[in-house]
């Protein structure tokens, strides 16, 4: 009886091997077409992704209470730390005095965020390259006025 070598043995598995995944992969096809699909699947769209440097506009009765929360917290670390504690009411109110009216050129709040959003994006953009960020703020001040001077 003579014996086979491995050489032999690899080479008729390879051609036994082969038309058996061909038709295989060929009938799979419309299995492909369903995977990911069925009861747990997720079929909407993901929420729109923002630069996360945006919050919602909130209503000033919020904004002073966040304001009043994170005063009181302050307040009573201090107390714990043996130093004296804060004015709540004057602090609060001395902090929402001291918010900055928005700069605007002439434009709504809603066109300077949507340019601002852009140039942050710009910004991401350009780190990624290796150049240097742009300073936020005064582009956006720089694109508002282009915008300005197109409409002129």
């Amino acid at each position: 009886m003579a014996l086979i070598d491995s050489g032999s043995i690899f080479i008729l598995v390879a051609i036994v091997a082969l038309p058996i995944a061909g038709v295989a992969f060929a009938f799979a096809g419309s299995a492909l077409k369903t995977l990911g699909k069925g009861r747990f699947a997720i079929e909407q769209e993901p929420p729109p992704r923002s630069g996360g440097l945006t919050a919602p506009p909130v209503s000033a009765a919020v904004r002073e209470a966040e304001i009043r929360q994170m005063v009181e917290a302050k307040s009573y670390r201090r107390v714990a730390r043996g130093e004296a504690a804060l004015d709540v009411e004057a602090e609060v109110a001395r902090l929402l005095e001291a918010q900055p009216a928005p700069q605007r050129l002439g434009h709504d709040a809603e066109l300077r965020e949507e340019v601002r959003q852009l140039v942050v994006a710009r910004n991401e953009r350009r780190m990624r390259r290796g150049d240097a960020p742009l300073d936020v703020e005064s582009e956006v001040q720089r694109q508002l006025r282009d915008l300005e001077n197109l409409g002129q």
